[in-house]
């Protein structure tokens, strides 16, 4: 029986005895295991102030995740333990200078605590407002500032005389490039859907074409800027500004101090002065808009552009009194090549307010590459020193220059080589007009520390002059908050995930923020997000996911920002058991959406509004022609089980005509669109849903276009939903600790849209291998010759390349998802042709497997049935897969089912012989009875930006009579497609119809394909 007493202590406090604080400590590590994975928890010290008792823990105690019920439960708990003398006393378990109650998330607390100051601040106009967006988020982000970045990026080592990563190629990828596929493509149009201006020290768009256009002329470029006058003269404007004056910047050289910008006055009637920027766009794409200004005492706060692109025009007001001198992000938009009037810039002097200032300067369109060259400083270079070590973190940050590495010859200037979005944000910042002073803290002696440090004090310098940071100079921008993606967190051998670490830190300046709100509210934001990543992750895919501490510790990033911050380790991309999931599209959109809920509610919280979540995407849809010139688009909302505010309300339908872009897009209040349809075009929708807290991803994408003298319709059934890591490995005990990795060869698995941050396959499958430095990083080890490659993924929009090929072959077409046929809201028997499409659809585990059901099944059940039904009655069906017999008898995640089998050779008519049965991108068509299906044609076989690759395509046979080969891999002459006739026909095809690498070729194929089904149909 444990013996409960008080130990005098000589200044007349009073302590528990070590056998009731060794209790109370595991007690407390009991309830942590719970959640977090930490160190033990002890209780350091008691004492006894008034009425109450208070235990004093360590440091970990802090860590864990405090709520109202388990704080409740933790006080009981320790009161159990307590002797009785002591019950009298009210409990106060305090760590890390804190009650445990005052480390409840005020987000997360059933009654706000309204004397605690918050960190807001009074926003008229935000940065950047978009004005041809359709809808205003009232319950979201609107007229909030976020800064972020996505860890490190491409640096000069002077040491070594080459640029580098900052961190070791490992598993496939590397740390610099890898947080930018969680932030570019999910976290920052999510936040930005929720009305958010989200601030980035690094280049965002991945075109590696860049076109400035500017007043001061155009560098190598047939780009023009003009100026239209009319009621009120653009003239010189007093001071510097920006000039593109050569192809290469060195030391300290800004191009914002080496140019003129322009100024007008604003109207508010009458007839407006407009400037003119008009790009000669070297190639067809989409590129990113920044424009540049010039903050000045009289400063416009709607300066109105416009954008016009292939979608039509967008338009925006920019509050010029902020953000003057810089490049400022508007969008990103699809050119076609040329110069064209049609596509152009143009700032207004039109306002609200008559009688202020707008000023023009140059425009920047697309991502472009690196243009900084660097050497080693005359001065020599300094040792490259982390964020964490100490000498960093001194006040005294003359530590770091104490040791010198002098060229032992005179080194000459050399740029990176690389797209300018791989560099690290050092350099975008030099090319952004942002000062040395920010950018170069070591004075060009250390990029490597440079870089970190010049993200942190960027913010600063961007808050400048705002509410925020009211004592230094800046850009004025009112931010909100600030937030580091980083994933460094180190490896294990045993397949156990590292996990999720939050960081924040509240001892600099004095503890509080410019307003006097407590640096702690940067510990309510880590809370936060990490509680929502860790929980999101748990329930969808991995329940043993890692929940590590939340560090109050003084790492640069989050010292110094004058803004609630935190600097996030999602997990270890140096461990396998981490990166299983974290090569996967739907782990990224899953991470950055609970991202983006952690940010939503901490800033709700400072500006005491109600959050809403914005929707999912929806699914389910379906085109379907009305009349001959009409048809209506229906879908369905989708709910989300993870937050019960992601409502839908409405939605936005977006068009596309053609080879166009989509539109701006309009609301509707029900799941149903109705329009008219041209005839001899292709006309392209998607769906995004609505609610009073943002706009949700788009959907799938579909398309009809109705033929001339058409022959009849074609329904097009999109199939291909897969989105999925590279296929991987761990090696059968006993061998499964020494060999493991990833599969590209096999299957490279498929990105969602695009994917930025794939440097090439695994080399290195020994777990042994340790990590050496970062040109040897052991285990994991990956080649990089496609380390500044955009890999083109599933960009759900292959109705449109299908039916463009219909429509030439003079039929019409109509499209819909998968999921509409297999709930029956689609018949195929509606239809004389049926076109499925199957990509890379193959059923596919994420992470370990075991935990979630196998998705992306090439043939379900329910599809099974509906094909069965159309053959039965007659119908003609072409369907194309990469995955078309693999998926239903060799998918190596699964016992093949015999049923599956009997479907496809008793139905479909074919049989499976090979995976991978080719390499070389080829096929042939051979000599079978039906005449029309011939050619020769090319597909995707190796990772590109155009298309998809199609790695391991199948090898597929005739399974019964009536059923021929139609064509061979001409490398080995296996069969690659089948054709059938009888009472009903059908053609498949063992490799992708879309991943054809012409315009020609798919048209060639579709056509002879159409003509095949109406040669002697029975119907």
């Amino acid at each position: 029986m444990l013996v409960a007493v008080l130990i005098p202590h000589t200044g007349g406090a009073q302590e528990l005895s070590p056998e009731i604080r060794q209790e109370i400590g595991k007690f407390l590590d009991a309830t942590a295991r719970k959640e977090v994975s930490i160190g033990h928890i002890t209780i350091d010290s008691v004492a006894i102030k008034g009425n109450a008792l208070q235990l004093f823990a360590n440091m970990n105690c802090s860590y864990i995740p405090f709520r109202e019920n388990n704080v409740a439960e933790i006080y009981q708990g320790i009161s159990a333990l307590l002797p009785a003398e002591l019950t009298k006393y009210r409990l106060q378990l305090h760590t890390n200078k804190h009650c445990i109650e005052e480390l409840i998330p005020q987000a997360l607390r059933s009654k706000r605590d309204k004397k605690a100051l918050v960190f807001s601040q009074e926003v008229k106009k935000p940065l950047v407002t978009k004005v041809s967006r359709p809808y205003t988020p009232t319950n979201g982000l609107q007229n909030r500032h976020i800064a972020l970045w996505q860890s490190h990026g491409f640096y000069y080592e002077p040491k070594l005389d080459r640029w580098e990563w900052q961190r070791a190629r490992c598993l496939q990828t590397v740390e610099d490039l890898y947080t930018q596929s969680f932030v570019l493509p999910y976290l920052v149009p999510m936040l930005e859907n929720a009305g958010a201006n989200v601030l980035i020290p690094r280049e965002r768009d991945c075109q590696t074409a860049e076109i400035i256009i500017d007043n001061d002329g155009c560098l190598n470029t047939r780009s023009i800027y003009t100026e239209k006058v009319t009621d009120k003269p653009w003239m010189q404007g007093v001071g510097k500004g920006f000039a593109h004056l050569r192809p290469l910047y060195t030391d300290f050289e800004n191009p914002f101090k080496e140019g003129t910008f322009r100024t007008i006055e604003t109207i508010k009637k009458g007839k407006e002065s407009v400037a003119e920027w008009i790009p000669e766009i070297p190639r067809d794409g989409q590129y990113a808009v920044y424009v540049s200004y010039h903050t000045v005492p009289n400063s416009s706060d709607d300066a109105l552009y416009t954008v016009h692109h292939k979608g039509g025009a967008s338009r925006f007001k920019v509050n010029q009194q902020m953000g003057g001198g810089t490049w400022i992000y508007l969008g990103t938009f699809g050119f076609d090549a040329g110069q064209d009037n049609a596509y152009k810039v143009t700032l207004s002097n039109r306002s609200a307010k008559a009688g202020q200032t707008v000023t023009a300067d140059a425009i920047k369109i697309g991502g472009g590459m690196g243009n900084i060259a660097r050497r080693i400083s005359e001065e020599g270079a300094t040792d490259n020193l982390k964020s964490s070590d100490k000498t960093a973190n001194s006040s005294d940050e003359t530590k770091q220059t104490k040791t010198t590495h002098q060229s032992p010859y005179t080194a000459i200037y050399q740029e990176s080589g690389y797209p300018r979005f791989c560099e690290a944000a050092r350099y975008w910042m030099q090319w952004a007009g942002i000062p040395d002073s920010v950018y170069s803290e070591s004075q060009g002696k250390n990029d490597y520390t440079d870089d970190y440090k010049s993200r942190a004090i960027w913010v600063n310098y961007l808050a400048g002059g705002s509410a925020a940071n009211p004592t230094e100079r800046g850009l004025n921008i009112p931010v909100d908050m600030a937030f580091a993606f980083h994933s460094d967190a180190g490896t294990t051998l045993n397949d156990s995930i590292i996990g999720t670490l939050g960081i924040y830190q509240t001892d600099s300046y004095k503890g509080v923020f410019a307003n006097g709100a407590s640096r702690y509210l940067s510990h309510d934001l880590t809370d936060l997000i990490q509680s929502n990543i860790v929980r999101d992750i748990r329930t969808l895919y991995e329940p043993q996911w890692t929940r590590r501490g939340k560090w109050d510790q003084s790492y640069y990033e989050a010292r110094v920002p004058q803004v609630p911050t935190m600097l996030l380790e999602l997990l270890s991309h140096q461990n396998f058991a981490d990166m299983r999931y974290g090569l996967d599209p739907r782990f990224r959109f899953t991470v950055s959406r609970a991202i983006y809920k952690g940010m939503l509610q901490f800033l709700c919280s400072q500006y005491r509004t109600n959050y809403i979540v914005q929707p999912l995407p929806v699914d389910h849809m379906a085109l379907r022609m009305i009349s001959e010139n009409e048809i209506e688009l229906t879908w369905q909302a989708v709910a989300d089980p993870l937050e019960p505010t992601a409502n839908a309300e409405k939605y936005i339908v977006y068009t596309r005509t053609g080879n166009g872009d989509f539109d701006n897009g309009v609301v509707v209040d029900k799941n149903s669109y109705r329009t008219t349809l041209p005839a001899g075009v292709v006309c392209s929708y998607k769906v995004t849903a609505l609610n009073k807290g943002g706009e949700s991803f788009p959907s799938e994408i579909l398309s009809a276009g109705q033929a001339f003298n058409s022959k009849g319709t074609v329904l097009v059934v999109n199939g291909f939903d897969r989105i999925s890591a590279p296929a991987d490995f761990v090696a059968a005990p006993p061998a499964d600790t020494l060999l493991a990795g990833f599969l590209d060869e096999l299957d490279h698995g498929v990105p969602y849209i695009k994917d930025i941050s794939y440097i090439g396959k695994m080399k290195e499958y020994r777990r042994s291998i340790p990590w050496m430095d970062d040109d040897a990083s052991g285990f994991g080890d990956s080649y990089s010759n496609y380390e500044t490659q955009v890999i083109a993924g599933n960009t759900f929009d292959y109705p449109a390349l299908h039916g463009t090929a219909i429509l030439k072959a003079g039929y019409s077409f109509v499209s819909c998802s998968d999921e509409a046929v297999e709930d029956g809201q689609i018949t195929l028997n509606d239809y004389k042709y049926t076109d499925l499409i199957l990509g890379k659809e193959c059923q596919t585990k994420i992470g370990r497997g075991g935990v979630k059901p196998l998705e992306f099944k090439t043939f379900s059940k329910p599809m099974q049935e509906c094909i069965t039904a159309y053959c039965n009655q007659g119908g003609n069906i072409f369907i194309s897969g990469a995955y078309v017999g693999t998926d239903l008898w060799d998918n190596r995640l699964i016992t093949a089912k015999e049923e599956d089998k009997k479907f496809a050779m008793e139905v479909l008519k074919y049989k499976w012989r090979a995976g991978q049965a080719a390499i070389m991108g080829k096929v042939k068509c051979v000599t079978s009875p039906f005449p029309s299906l011939t050619g020769n044609y090319t597909y995707y076989n190796e990772l590109n930006s155009d298309s998809y690759v199609v790695e391991s395509p199948d090898a597929i046979e005739p399974a019964t009579e009536g059923a021929y080969t139609i064509m061979r891999y001409p490398e080995n002459n296996l069969s690659a497609g089948v054709a059938y006739q009888g009472s009903y026909k059908t053609c498949v095809l063992g490799f992708p119809f879309e991943s054809l690498r012409t315009t020609e070729e798919r048209e060639y194929l579709m056509n002879a394909i159409m003509t095949f089904f109406d040669s002697n149909t029975k119907k």
